[in-house]
């Protein structure tokens, strides 16, 4: 497998064009296409009854504002991403999460900005990281806020012997072979050490350089745990399943995929 095509999802926010170079950087070390994607749902006002529908003209005002947003997010992709030539633009009127449920057919791998306080996107456009995971069916790659260069030379593996985590792995393989180290991490017992080890013998079949590494439980959350051991590491990547319980539950009681997302200081590369 290879990534031959990235996808972005752009908007109005303060933090858009960082996120669209680093993406552009990424696709440029991975000789790959970056297709940038935009989607605004126009604020139509809503009621009820005859008296609150709007004019036609106020309609076609409202959806010309949603336009302009758009236009917007074209010029600053396009700045963004001019270090590279193989770009591509894709927008509509529209919702932004079903939308780019439906273009990520064109891509391996989907990037995503993490939501920030001073964020200040137009809440139409917005497009929730857990909601990309669950409904695009690709790898997305979560951007925290500000962060718009990505090497990915150290890469941090928060192994879980679960679906989503294996299909995670194989989503990277891509990136792990040109990484420069890479750790296999898991927290449990001793029992555990021959799956970590099993894994390192199977990235090894695959040229990517990885050692195994187990932690005993520290009291803490998993997601602290593994946060400590990718500062320790020095990765600049995790890589990681999403959601192995359901995301209702992750929203009512926490889980590793929300803390992840919350709280890391570094990308996270996950799948579902």
């Amino acid at each position: 497998m290879s990534i031959a095509s990235i996808m972005v999802a752009v908007d109005d926010g303060l933090h858009a064009p960082a996120r669209v170079r680093l993406a552009a950087g990424f696709a440029e070390r991975l000789g790959a296409r970056l297709v940038g994607v935009a989607a605004c749902m126009p604020d139509y006002p809503r009621g009820y009854g005859e008296t609150a529908v709007p004019m036609g003209m106020v309609i076609e005002e409202i959806r010309q504002a949603a336009l302009g947003k758009l236009a917007g997010a074209e010029r600053t992709f396009r700045e963004a991403a001019c270090q590279i030539d193989r770009v591509e633009w894709r927008s509509d009127v529209a919702a932004p999460v079903p939308f780019l449920e439906g273009q990520s057919r064109a891509a391996d791998l989907v990037v995503v900005g993490r939501p920030a306080d001073d964020e200040g996107v137009t809440p139409g456009m917005a497009v929730d990281v857990g909601d990309a995971l669950m409904r695009s069916g690709r790898p997305v790659l979560a951007v925290p806020a500000g962060i718009e260069h990505l090497e990915a030379k150290r890469v941090f593996i928060g192994w879980k012997n679960t679906i989503q985590t294996r299909r995670a792995v194989s989503d990277a393989m891509p990136i792990l072979r040109r990484a420069e180290a890479v750790q296999v991490f898991r927290v449990g017992d001793g029992e555990d050490r021959h799956e970590i080890e099993d894994v390192v013998r199977y990235l090894a079949l695959h040229d990517v350089r990885a050692s195994a590494h187990l932690a005993g439980p520290s009291g803490w959350t998993v997601a602290d745990d593994l946060r400590g051991a990718t500062r320790m590491f020095g990765a600049d990547l995790i890589v990681t399943g999403a959601y192995g319980y359901s995301r209702l539950r992750e929203w009512f009681f926490g889980g590793v995929t929300r803390d992840l997302l919350e709280k890391a200081s570094v990308c996270c590369l996950m799948s579902h």
